[in-house]
C-alpha cells in the first residue's frame, strides 16, 4: 500500500470513529417528533429548509409564517399543512397558546432575528435562529435573556457543526493529527447582484455578518479557543453602486491564546470561493466548499503524501434540525446555543471597530 493510500485509509477510519463517538445529538433514544414552524419564506426557506424536513427523523413541519398570505397559503398547500397553522407576521402572536408548535425556525433577514426570536420565546416556543444571530451584541444578549426567562431553548443555525466533513476537521484538530495548529486561512466569497437585502445596511447586510461569520466560527471551532485580538480592513468601492451602503470586501486577522493566527476574508464582489486550510507543525488539513450547502472535499497531508478523505455527506439542514428536535424532546442543551452566536457577534463587533480605527482591538 502506498503512503498516500495508507494515509487516506487511516484517516477514513479516524473520521468514521470520530462520527461514531460524537455524542449523539442529545437524546438520541427519543422516537417522537418535535413540531416546527418556519418563519420567513425567502429563498433559503423555500429551497433548502422546507425540503429538508423530508430527510429528518425527529421533525414534523406543521406551520409556515410569512409576510405574504398568498405565499404562505401556497407553501402550506405544497406541504399539506393545516390552514389554522398558516400565519402572517401580523398574526405572529398567535403562536402563544398554540399547542401544535414546539419549535420556531427564524429564517428572516438579519435585522428581524432578535424581534421574532424574543416574541417566539415569550409565546413559549423553542427557537432555532439563522446566523448571524442578530445585528448587535446587545440584541444577541436580549435573545439569550428571553430564552432563559421563558425556560426555552435557543440554538443558532451553525449547520456545519452537524455535518461530517467539518466534524472530522474538528476531530483531527483536537487530536493534533498533524501536530499543533499554527495558521488558519479561511475565505468565503461570492458575487452578490442587486437588488438584494444583503446589500442594505438597514437589514443588517454586508459581507462580514453574512459570509465572514462562517470563517470566524470555523477558526473558533477548529482551534477550540476564543480569539483575544483582532485586526481588520474593509473596502467599499466608490464606483460600484451595489456597495453604496455596505462593504464589498472585509478581511480580519485573529490571534488565539495558544498562538494560532487566523486570516479570514469575505466578499460580495468576487467569484465564489468557500474554503479553509489549517497549517500544522507536521502537515495540513484543507476543506474545499467548506461553507457551502454541500460538495465538501477534505484533503490532508502529513508532509509526505496528500490524501482525500472520503465521507458520506448529509443534508446539513436536516441534520441540524434533527439535533435540535432531539435536544427539545430530551431536554438537553444544543451544541450551538445562543451563547455560541453571541461569541461570534462580540468578535465581529471588535473586527468592525478594528477596521474603523486601523488598530488591533482586544476581544
Amino acid at each position: 500500500m502506498t503512503s498516500r493510500s495508507m494515509l487516506a485509509a487511516g484517516l477514513c477510519g479516524s473520521a468514521a470513529a470520530a462520527l461514531a463517538q460524537d455524542p449523539a445529538p442529545a437524546g438520541s433514544g427519543v422516537s417522537q417528533k418535535a413540531r416546527w414552524a418556519v418563519v420567513g419564506l425567502g429563498q433559503l426557506a423555500l429551497d433548502e429548509v422546507l425540503p429538508a424536513f423530508a430527510q429528518t427523523k425527529h421533525c414534523q413541519l406543521v406551520s409556515v409564517i410569512s409576510g405574504e398570505r398568498d405565499k404562505a397559503q401556497r407553501t402550506a398547500k405544497q406541504y399539506a399543512l393545516e390552514e389554522k397553522n398558516v400565519f402572517t407576521y401580523d398574526e405572529y402572536d398567535r403562536l402563544r397558546g398554540n399547542d401544535e408548535i414546539d419549535i420556531v425556525y427564524i429564517c428572516l433577514p438579519n435585522h428581524l432575528h432578535a424581534e421574532y426570536t424574543i416574541r417566539a420565546h415569550r409565546a413559549g416556543k423553542h427557537v432555532l435562529c439563522e446566523k448571524p444571530m442578530a445585528v448587535t451584541v446587545e440584541e444577541s444578549q436580549r435573545m439569550i435573556d428571553a430564552a432563559r426567562a421563558a425556560n426555552k431553548k435557543l440554538m443558532i443555525a451553525y449547520r456545519l457543526r452537524y455535518e461530517p466533513f467539518n466534524q472530522t476537521v474538528i476531530d483531527l484538530a483536537r487530536k493534533q493529527a498533524y501536530g499543533k495548529i499554527k495558521l488558519i486561512s479561511a475565505t468565503n466569497a461570492q458575487d452578490v447582484r442587486a437588488p438584494n437585502i444583503r446589500l442594505q445596511k438597514s437589514t443588517g447586510g454586508g459581507p462580514l455578518g453574512d459570509l465572514g461569520v462562517y470563517c470566524l466560527n470555523a477558526a473558533r471551532y477548529i482551534t477550540g479557543e476564543e480569539p483575544i485580538e483582532v485586526s481588520a480592513m474593509a473596502h467599499q468601492p466608490a464606483d460600484d453602486p451595489r456597495f453604496k451602503e455596505v462593504d464589498e470586501s472585509f478581511t480580519f486577522q485573529l490571534r488565539f491564546p495558544s498562538g494560532v493566527l487566523a486570516h479570514c476574508g469575505c466578499s460580495f464582489g468576487t467569484g465564489e470561493a468557500r474554503h479553509y486550510r489549517v497549517l500544522c507543525a507536521q502537515g495540513w488539513i484543507e476543506l474545499d466548499n467548506a461553507f457551502a450547502y454541500g460538495g465538501q472535499r477534505l484533503h490532508v497531508s502529513d508532509n509526505r503524501a496528500i490524501a482525500d478523505v472520503k465521507l458520506e455527506p448529509v443534508n446539513h439542514f436536516a441534520a441540524e434540525m434533527d439535533h435540535f428536535s432531539q435536544c427539545v424532546l430530551a431536554d438537553k442543551p444544543p451544541r450551538t446555543p445562543g451563547e455560541e452566536g453571541l461569541a461570534d457577534m462580540k468578535v465581529m463587533a471588535s473586527a468592525m471597530d478594528a477596521a474603523r480605527s486601523g488598530k488591533t482591538v482586544k476581544v
